[in-house]
Parts: C-alpha cells; sequence; structure tokens
C-alpha cells in the first residue's frame, strides 16, 4: 500500500469517525432544543413534536443546499459546520433563557436556534460523503460505513443523554459539553488535512478555532453563574439556590424584610413560607380527622416535607411512607436551612431509599415498614423498651421512585393515602392524575381509609378541577370537593375519596361534627365545613372526559383551557 493509499484510507477513517461523533452531538442537540422547548413554554408533547419536526425540516434544507458549495472548499465547509454547530448548540439555552427573562420574543430566539442546527445537522452527512468520495474509489462501499457510524452515533448519543448528561449535568452544561466534542471534530479535521498539505494553512480559520475555544471552555466554567444571573428577572425575590436535577429544576428564592421563602418546581411556585400553612392543613387535617384508623400513612408527592410535618403531630401514626420521584428535591429538603425550618425538620429520623432504577421489589424478602424498636432514635424511651410511648415519633421512610411504579409493585395497605403531586402541566405528571393511576391508588387504600387528592384551582382551572374528580369517580371512588384561598396560588381545591362502601351520608356526619386533635395555624373544623360551599355553577361544566394514559385529556385541558382569567 502505498503512502498516498495510506493517506486516503486514515482519512476515510477520520470522516467515519466524524460522522459517528456527529451523529452523537446532533441527536444530543436536538434533544436539547426540545427540552429547552418544554422548559421554556411548557407541553412537553408538542414542544417535542414541534423541536424535533421543526428541525428536520431544516435539515432537509441544509442537505438541498450543500449542492452549491464546490469541491476545493468542501473540508473548509465541514470545519464551518462543527465550529457552527459549537457555539450555537453551547451558547443556545443560556441565549434563550436570557432573551426569556428580558424579551417578550423568547419564542423566536428559540425556534431561530433549533432551525440552525438543524440546517449544520443537514449539511454534515452530505458534506462528509462528498469528501469521503474524494478519498475513495469505493463510495458505495464506504457510503454504508458512514450511515452505519451515524445511526450508531445516534444511538449512542441517546443514551448518553439520558443516562448521564440529563441525570448529572444542568442544560446549559450539557449544551457546553455537547459543543466542546464538536469543536473537536472541527479541531482534528483542521490539524489533520493541513497537516497532510490537504488544504493549506489558514491564519483566519485558525484564529476563529482559537475563539471558538476560548468561548466554549469560558462557557463551560460561567455557565451556572450565568445561571442564576439569567434566572433573576423570572422571579420577584432574590434567588438563594437553584439547581437541576434529573427530573426538574428547582430554584428557591428568599425576601428577607418579611422572612418570605419560596420554592419553585420548573419555574412554577410550589410553596410560600408566609401562607404554605393554608394549603397543607387543608390537605393534610381534614383527611386525618375523618379516618377512624390512621396508623398507617402514604405520601404520593410532598418532597418539600410540609404535608409530612403536619401528618407527625398525630400521635396515632406509627408509619408514614412518603414517596417522591426527586431524590435531589428530598434531600434538599432534609438538609436546606430554610426548607427545613418550614418543614420542622420532618426528614430529620427518616430512612431514605433511592429506589429510582429497578423499584420496589414486592413479596416478603423486603421488609418495607420497619418496628420502631429496631430504631431507638424514634422513640423517647429508653433503647430496651420495645413499646410505644404516648411520645413517639412515627417510623418514617422516604423512597425516591415514581409513584406509579411503586404503587404497581409494592404490597399492603393504609389507611390515609395523601397524593401532593404537582399541577398536571407535563405528561409524566398527567399520568399520575389518571384513572389507571387511581385504581392503583385503590387497591393500596383499607376498606375504611380516605384519600385526599391535590387538585389545583376549581376558579382559574376549573375544567382541569372538575375533570380530576371524575376521574376518581371513574376510578370507584366516592368524592367529595373542597376548596380554599391561598393568597399565593389563589382559590385551590382538593378532593377527599373513599370506597364507595362508605356511605356519604357518614362522611357527611362525621364532618358536623367534626374536631381536630392537634393545633393548627390556621384550619379549623369551622373553617373546613365552609370550604365545602362552592359558588353557583362553579361544579357544573358540559364536559365529560376523564383522565386515561392512552388519552390524557388533562393535559390539554390544563395548558391550553387553565389560567385564562390570569
Amino acid at each position: 500500500m502505498t503512502p498516498e493509499q495510506k493517506t486516503f484510507n486514515f482519512a476515510s477513517l477520520l470522516l467515519c469517525a466524524c460522522m459517528f461523533a456527529s451523529g452523537a452531538c446532533g441527536i444530543i442537540l436536538e434533544y436539547i432544543q426540545a427540552s429547552l422547548a418544554s422548559m421554556i413554554l411548557g407541553n412537553a408533547f408538542e414542544q417535542w413534536a414541534m423541536v424535533i419536526g421543526l428541525m428536520m425540516f431544516w435539515m432537509g434544507f441544509g442537505s438541498l443546499i450543500q449542492a452549491r458549495i464546490s469541491k476545493p472548499y468542501l473540508i473548509y465547509t465541514f470545519i464551518g459546520i462543527e465550529i457552527t454547530l459549537a457555539l450555537a448548540g453551547g451558547f443556545s439555552p443560556t441565549l434563550t433563557y436570557l432573551s426569556y427573562g428580558y424579551t417578550g420574543h423568547y419564542s423566536l430566539v428559540l425556534y431561530l436556534f433549533v432551525s440552525l442546527i438543524g440546517i449544520m445537522i443537514g449539511l454534515e452527512i452530505p458534506v462528509i460523503i462528498r469528501i469521503n468520495n474524494d478519498y475513495s474509489s469505493e463510495l458505495s462501499t464506504n457510503l454504508g460505513n458512514i450511515l452505519s457510524a451515524d445511526y450508531i452515533g445516534s444511538l449512542i448519543g441517546s443514551l448518553i443523554y439520558v443516562f448521564v448528561l440529563l441525570r448529572y449535568t444542568p442544560i446549559q452544561e450539557a449544551a457546553f459539553l455537547t459543543a466542546g466534542m464538536n469543536f473537536f471534530l472541527a479541531l482534528v479535521t483542521f490539524v489533520y488535512f493541513t497537516r497532510t498539505k490537504l488544504i493549506p494553512k489558514s491564519i483566519l480559520l485558525s484564529l476563529l478555532m482559537g475563539f471558538t475555544l476560548f468561548a466554549i471552555i469560558y462557557g463551560y466554567l460561567n455557565n451556572r453563574d450565568w445561571q442564576v444571573k439569567i434566572e433573576q428577572p423570572l422571579y420577584d425575590d432574590p434567588i438563594v439556590y437553584s439547581q437541576t436535577s434529573q427530573y426538574q429544576h428547582i430554584v428557591i428564592t428568599r425576601y428577607k424584610p418579611f422572612d418570605e421563602t419560596r420554592l419553585f418546581l420548573n419555574g412554577n411556585l410550589q410553596l410560600c413560607s408566609i401562607d404554605e400553612v393554608r394549603y397543607h392543613e387543608p390537605l393534610v387535617h381534614p383527611v386525618m380527622a375523618l379516618a377512624k384508623v390512621k396508623k398507617r400513612v402514604l405520601i404520593l408527592g410532598g418532597g418539600d416535607g410540609c404535608a409530612l410535618r403536619e401528618v407527625l403531630k398525630y400521635k396515632e401514626v406509627k408509619e408514614v411512607m412518603l414517596v417522591d420521584l426527586d431524590p435531589t428535591m428530598t434531600a434538599l429538603a432534609a438538609s436546606n436551612p430554610l426548607l427545613t425550618r418550614i418543614n420542622q425538620n420532618a426528614f430529620k429520623d427518616a430512612r431514605i431509599s433511592i429506589l429510582s432504577g429497578k423499584g420496589v421489589i414486592p413479596g416478603p424478602d423486603r421488609q418495607i415498614y420497619m418496628d420502631t424498636a429496631e430504631n431507638p432514635g424514634h422513640d423517647d424511651e429508653s433503647p430496651d423498651d420495645k413499646s410505644f410511648s404516648t411520645s413517639h415519633l412515627a417510623d418514617v421512610k422516604v423512597m425516591n421512585i415514581d409513584a406509579d411504579k411503586f404503587l404497581g409493585e409494592i404490597a399492603g395497605y393504609w389507611d390515609v393515602i395523601i397524593v401532593d403531586m404537582p399541577d398536571p402541566s407535563t405528561p409524566e405528571l398527567a399520568k399520575l392524575y389518571s384513572k389507571q393511576f387511581y385504581k392503583k391508588i385503590k387497591q393500596h387504600l383499607s376498606q375504611n381509609g380516605l384519600m385526599v387528592v391535590q387538585s389545583t384551582s376549581p376558579y382559574l382551572a376549573k375544567e382541569s378541577f372538575l375533570c380530576i374528580g371524575r376521574t376518581i369517580e371513574a376510578a370507584g371512588f366516592t368524592t367529595l370537593p373542597f376548596h380554599e384561598n391561598v393568597p399565593s396560588f389563589g382559590d385551590w381545591g382538593w378532593y377527599l375519596a373513599w370506597h364507595p362502601a362508605i356511605k356519604k351520608t357518614k362522611i357527611m356526619d362525621r364532618i358536623t361534627t367534626l374536631k381536630f386533635s392537634i393545633d393548627t395555624k390556621f384550619l379549623t373544623p369551622e373553617l373546613f365545613r365552609s370550604e365545602l360551599v362552592f359558588g353557583k355553577g362553579q361544579l357544573t361544566t358540559k364536559k365529560k372526559e376523564i383522565n386515561t394514559i392512552l388519552y390524557p385529556v388533562l393535559l390539554t385541558i390544563y395548558n391550553h383551557e387553565s389560567w385564562l382569567l390570569e
């Protein structure tokens, strides 16, 4: 084999490697843009479809315009493509989020980046194929190798995004890491083809490479600081904590003059320290007071620990299981001084099990609940005393796992089930408001047990509120809606639910004589009875749909028909 042939073969191998890496980077950049659109514009179903569809369109456009690139400029074009992808892909989340905070045209900025990245990705494959044609006499064979490298790279890129970048890095950092790979492709191609004198050296291109390298490194090192500064205009109060977990973006703000702390998930307010009792006390105390037995309590959601705080006020409670998907959220609620002050260290003695992979293993080989005697730290008596005392604290266990998976795999019953999930604004959350989900809950609710479900605003999201109620009833429950004004949220609603074997008249009789056995800051029995009263027409609608997994009608109702009065 002549030196020239070796050069050509290595060039083909290099281009196949570039195709593999560009396939991986291209799919990651697509996912980053789709994730960014979902975070900013909401409704993940629509945004992922829009972004992928728009990007595919511009990829087609890019593959068409490559025909206008003359042969002497193909290698320069490839290097330019990778540099453009590095700069646009790396800085797109930061610049898009900046436009979201400061302008009303953030969607235009987002889709401009989607279009630009799509064009560049569309240019990559035909340009690489044309370059490869110059260094191979058997294009048909090498063409298969090149396309295979792209497809395999796309699969590897998908796995990296889902199992590495999405779990362990903020979206801006993931973008800069991907940009670094695009730049590396440009650098390797530039060095190889200039050293082999297949293209002449270019001072301008060298300067551009140096600038791109500096920009990517600078962006990567500063992206977390930028994130806080860029986010600040989106919030009224100073940000004191900001982190993106595998599942959501968590922000805590604090307004010192009022000693007011607010928790946001994906930009949506979850609690305000000043009035959160107006939410959590109606969520917890009516269902606890009406339940004749409340030894075992299941909390689905509630990662901030406030519902757990209220449940732990009851001496009758022996075991509490809190199931929240995000380990970052529960760890934060257990350690952040602002949150621990609000939830009164509810997680202090909890045993936390991160079970996000294989899930819950059912059967006798797994002890979900431990005897309190095995953990004397939960008992004020001596370690040798195996009996419960009047000052006994409930045995608390936290599991970080999807609530739907948990209910599908675990065995056992609970006396009280509290469903404290975020509003159904995404497909993942809408699933937790489905008929199938409530049916699973029913299988784990004791015959005399009671459930309460956070159900969004009956005023600002009336149709969503009523759809949730219809869905709970379709799962075989009897329901009782109630609502309360929470200043930070407005009029807010919940549903009490129980097995139909318990007559509704019995529940209403209990409400008539309702008393709380614990001290509350806001809620009284009289106030709760007033919460059962709705205004004229608030509970009437012509809609009949229920929310199911295969037909998540609630997602559309919530995102398109709610909050129109704001």
